[in-house]
């Protein structure tokens, strides 16, 4: 297919390696917010849990701080950044934002029925995501018209702090906390926010239990079919150790087979574990998936007492990287948890010289 007939971003996905920007929450803590800062004038009486903490909150009370961020990125390489949404779901951000108790003593899908189904949380979530697809949407589209090249913005859904397919009780192992009709609920809800906000693709990413993935790639589809538009994909599932399977217990490629159905445009890796660790998974995954390739490691496995809490600094990171591009495994790359703009900046200036994977699609987004 002739690059002048693929997507802006599939285009240059098969020119060069396209950079991706860094941690959001690394990048917020050297703000070192008070919660008063967190609260702002909006939430200053808010009688609930502290809120310190909640980074997607910052959209709606800091946005300078959330826009700054994004264009250190933008600034530093970054041809995507990523929306401040990575847990910006009514099922996400319960712990700050639902004022409402479990009645059975444990969090269970009676509970979270209420989560997603309360009106005005579903409208402050909405708002919040709304927010920041237009924060991102900003900054990439200033850096883009002083530069004169095209910025994309990334709606990030990240993974939730309840799984479908796996109990958090040891003591009950067929107790399941949310229903996969929930998951879909309070996925969709997000993507349709973020693509009324105006992002470019969506970034479905740390996808530590697959059933929690596959809903929200569901989600996406019934947000696509509302809206009445039509965005490319990237799907980015996380390995939880060095046996290379994920929360759910399946391999990379196992974890491949399970969301082909979506046809992405990108699949990768992303966090948990450091480039030393994560090398072989990507080595294996760019070996058996047919779509463009994306890794994004964190900077090493965590590390208190490292200033960004992970041990990797710009220079020891990017050369790790930058040879996954170097074999030819990549299509895009960044960073993840530690991560800075200093990381990317040394992304950048080490895989100019690298081709990026080849790739044969016929996806269309017209």
């Amino acid at each position: 297919m002739a690059t002048n007939d693929l997507h802006p971003l599939e285009a240059l996905l098969s020119e060069r390696i396209v950079l991706l920007d860094g941690a959001m929450g690394t990048m917020i803590q050297h703000y070192k917010l008070s919660e008063a800062e967190y609260r702002g004038e909006r939430f200053d009486d808010w009688k609930g849990k502290d809120l310190k903490g909640s980074l997607e909150l910052l959209n709606l009370t800091r946005p300078q701080v959330v826009e700054e961020i994004h264009t250190a990125y933008l600034n530093a390489g970054a041809d995507v950044v990523e929306t401040n949404t990575f847990s910006g779901t009514t099922i996400g951000l319960n712990d700050f934002l639902f004022q409402a108790e479990p009645t059975r003593g444990r969090k269970d899908q009676e509970f979270f029925q209420r989560v997603v189904d309360n009106a005005d949380f579903r409208e402050l979530v909405h708002e919040i995501n709304f927010k920041a697809a237009q924060i991102a949407r900003r900054a990439a589209d200033r850096v883009a018209n002083e530069t004169g090249q095209q910025r994309f913005v990334g709606g990030s859904m990240g993974p939730l702090p309840v799984a479908g397919s796996i109990s958090p009780d040891v003591n009950d192992p067929a107790f399941r906390a949310v229903s996969f009709d929930q998951l879909r609920q309070t996925y969709f809800d997000e993507a349709k926010a973020l693509l009324e906000g105006g992002v470019d693709l969506f970034i479905v990413e740390t996808i530590f239990d697959t059933l929690n993935g596959k809903a929200a790639l569901f989600a996406i589809a019934d947000a696509l079919e509302k809206i009445g538009r039509n965005v490319p994909l990237m799907i980015s599932g996380t390995v939880i150790d060095k046996s290379g399977r994920n929360l759910s217990g399946q391999t990379v490629e196992a974890s491949l087979i399970s969301i082909a159905h979506a046809e992405p445009l990108i699949v990768g890796l992303n966090c948990s574990l450091g480039p030393d660790e994560m090398e072989p998974f990507v080595e294996e995954l760019a070996r058996v998936s047919p779509y463009y390739m994306s890794a994004y490691p964190n900077a090493g496995l965590p590390d208190p007492l490292s200033p960004t809490g992970f041990p990797e600094t710009a220079e020891t990171f990017a050369p790790k990287v930058a040879k996954w591009a170097e074999n030819g495994w990549l299509n895009m790359m960044g960073g993840c948890c530690g991560t800075t703009p200093d990381h990317i900046r040394a992304l950048a200036k080490l895989t100019q010289k690298f081709s990026p994977r080849a790739v044969e699609r016929t996806i269309s987004y017209t």
